[in-house]
């Protein structure tokens, strides 16, 4: 039975206003780059760029798969952008960013999957901006690991591929995609940067159970993930797959409080969570939790 009515109180934000949102607005504008923020609708927004925080979304803005949570359009994307990273770079470098999250469409027609233009951009940022950190959030590249080793090798601080819903439901609205490749590809990265930090994201109220998602909890620290995050659905159009249930902020506490017992080092997990959310903060916590012991 699906649920098709208001958003539930807890469930509004403010809409996005204030100088630093107009700042970010217009610089990412004037420097043709994208953002996932804007691209997927993210709740978020308003706050994250009055913090002046944002998550790029390299490779263009249209997708080559066709997930039926996602508000990405889908089609056959026209070229490669080579300067993209320098100018995301050098957007990087005039906010003063101490943490940059870049994201991407899925990219099937590229043969390395966009994996060159992910490198590029962390060596660019870490060339104009040496203290700041990166998190990326990649594709699945298709298993190729050829190409995510070319991703892995600039050492992004963070590395996160989002298993997106449980296993019963992933072929439904990822038919694309493959859950336990997913599986294997945050893995296959442990392997890659073993001192690096793996982080997987989930959406609930797409028809799960508690069991179901308590399940792929296990699969992802069975496979080596260090953060994990949580957030509510929401149904970008009536073309996309309906809302099952509007989760409450005591059901999403008490699921942050079931995968810290698992093991993870740190779960977001809200009703406005999303992968990139306070991305820093879950950063440094599992940065905290892997340094060893003073003496």
């Amino acid at each position: 039975m699906t649920t098709e009515r208001r958003l539930p109180t807890w469930f509004k934000v403010k809409m996005p206003s204030g100088p630093n949102y107009s700042k970010l607005h217009n610089l990412i504008k004037t420097q043709g780059l994208n953002t996932v923020c804007e691209e997927a609708r993210c709740p978020n927004m308003g706050e994250c760029w009055e913090r002046e925080t944002a998550t790029f979304m390299i490779l263009g803005d249209i997708c080559t798969r066709a997930c039926t949570y996602c508000a990405v359009t889908t089609g056959r994307p026209v070229g490669l952008d080579l300067e993209e990273p320098k100018r995301l770079a050098e957007t990087v470098k005039t906010l003063n960013l101490k943490y940059a999250v870049i994201t991407s469409v899925d990219r099937d027609d590229l043969p390395d999957g966009g994996a060159y233009i992910f490198a590029q951009s962390i060596k660019q940022i870490k060339k104009k901006s040496p203290l700041c950190k990166v998190e990326v959030l990649t594709p699945d590249f298709q298993g190729d690991w050829n190409s995510l080793e070319i991703v892995t090798n600039e050492n992004p601080e963070t590395f996160n591929h989002n298993i997106e819903t449980v296993r019963r439901i992933f072929p439904r609205v990822r038919a694309k995609g493959d859950y336990d490749l997913s599986l294997r590809l945050l893995d296959k990265v442990k392997d890659l940067m073993p001192d690096g930090v793996t982080k997987s994201g989930m959406m609930v109220g797409l028809g799960e159970t508690k069991t179901e998602i308590v399940e792929t909890m296990e699969d992802l620290l069975q496979h080596r993930c260090d953060l994990l995050t949580i957030g509510q659905y929401l149904r970008p159009s009536q073309k996309h797959t309906p809302i099952s249930k509007w989760y409450t902020p005591q059901e999403f506490e008490n699921l942050r409080e079931i995968g810290l017992q698992m093991g993870f080092k740190h779960v977001a997990s809200g009703p406005l969570v999303r992968s990139s959310y306070h991305a820093d903060e879950q950063h440094n916590t599992a940065m905290r939790q892997q340094a060893p012991e003073v003496l």
